[in-house]
């Protein structure tokens, strides 16, 4: 398993997200759209929680895009 680098911009941006609770939108490699908030962020996954808090866990080889929901 690889080391969590805290110091790469990617990884501080996410980390911003989860902190202010920033709703966003991730794109899937199967083309799918999920939009919820940040729960935690770990070096395989991400853990997004919907609009009835219900949480999901995306690994990040299945990331396509992560941007803030406008």
């Amino acid at each position: 398993m690889s080391q969590f680098n805290t110091g790469l911009p990617s990884v501080r941006l996410l980390q911003g997200y989860v902190k202010d609770k920033q709703e966003v939108e991730v794109k899937l490699s199967t083309d799918e759209i999920l939009v919820g908030r940040l729960l935690w962020q770990d070096v395989e996954c991400l853990c997004l929680v919907d609009q009835d808090d219900r949480p999901t866990l995306v690994w990040r080889q299945s990331l396509v895009s992560l941007k803030p929901k406008a």
